[in-house]
């Protein structure tokens, strides 16, 4: 029984001694799982690079040829193949909910190895200490463009500018209080007072303005629109600062 021909296609991609184009490097990968024997050429100087653009008429490589005809580069190619591109412009939740979801895993991984279990009520506890530390974690990385998108909605925030710069700094302090179990009489205060101006900032511009804004919760560039999820960062907060206040006395009461 004859066998199929393998399918071929050519790349061209960049690969100098000081650059590989990691572009090249995915779509070649990309050819090779969909089942394409591929001829690879490299681009192995600016010159070389320059002069292929002109020849094809192209304003970046790689460039990806399957039978003889021009595909183009990365993300042609993976419409070729019926997959999708992402829109760097795209609204998208991805980060917070990438934030949330590791953050509970850490918590339950921290309450298996302190207590044998990971169904604890200091799980839920740790689950949103490290979601506000993953989340100033993210602000902190560039606090002026954090503090640009904040100064669109928050209330204090346009009042006093410098709250905009101390925000971070407070929700991640308040985290790692938090997650350690001390200074309550410090994280809880913290916690409660910049989330309950979030709270009121976020419902004031997304349900009563109803303004089309980006939420700063994940820093600033990103493309999470300011709205159910950002109020969800705010409430967690001042539902443990409130929590934390409250089991103590709990406890004596019992």
């Amino acid at each position: 029984m004859a066998t199929a021909a393998p399918r071929k296609a050519t790349i061209y991609r960049m690969v100098m001694p000081g650059h590989t184009c990691p572009f090249g490097l995915k779509a070649k990968d990309l050819l090779r799982r969909q089942g394409y024997e591929v001829e690879d050429h490299w681009l192995r100087t600016r010159n070389e690079t320059d002069a292929f653009k002109a020849e094809h008429g192209v304003k970046t490589t790689p460039q990806t040829f399957v039978g003889g005809e021009r595909v183009g580069g990365f993300d042609d190619l993976r419409r070729f193949f019926g997959k999708t591109v992402r829109d760097p412009k795209a609204v998208t939740y991805r980060a917070v909910v990438a934030v949330f979801a590791m953050a509970a895993v850490m918590a339950l991984a921290a309450s298996y190895a302190a207590f044998d279990t990971p169904f604890t009520s200091r799980a839920v506890e740790w689950a949103i200490a490290f979601s506000m530390c993953i989340l100033a974690m993210l602000k902190l990385q560039n606090v002026e463009s954090f503090s640009s998108m904040f100064l669109n909605y928050d209330l204090l925030a346009k009042r006093w500018v410098p709250y905009s710069y101390v925000y971070p700094y407070a929700e991640g302090a308040a985290g790692v209080l938090m997650a350690a179990g001390v200074l309550t009489w410090l994280s809880a205060p913290i916690a409660l007072f910049i989330g309950t101006i979030g709270v009121v900032s976020v419902v004031k511009a997304v349900y009563l303005d109803r303004r089309e804004l980006k939420c700063a919760c994940v820093g600033g560039d990103t493309n999470v629109p300011l709205g159910f999820l950002s109020l969800t960062e705010n409430v967690m907060m001042v539902a443990m600062a409130i929590w934390m206040c409250a089991a103590p006395l709990l406890a004596l009461g019992r």
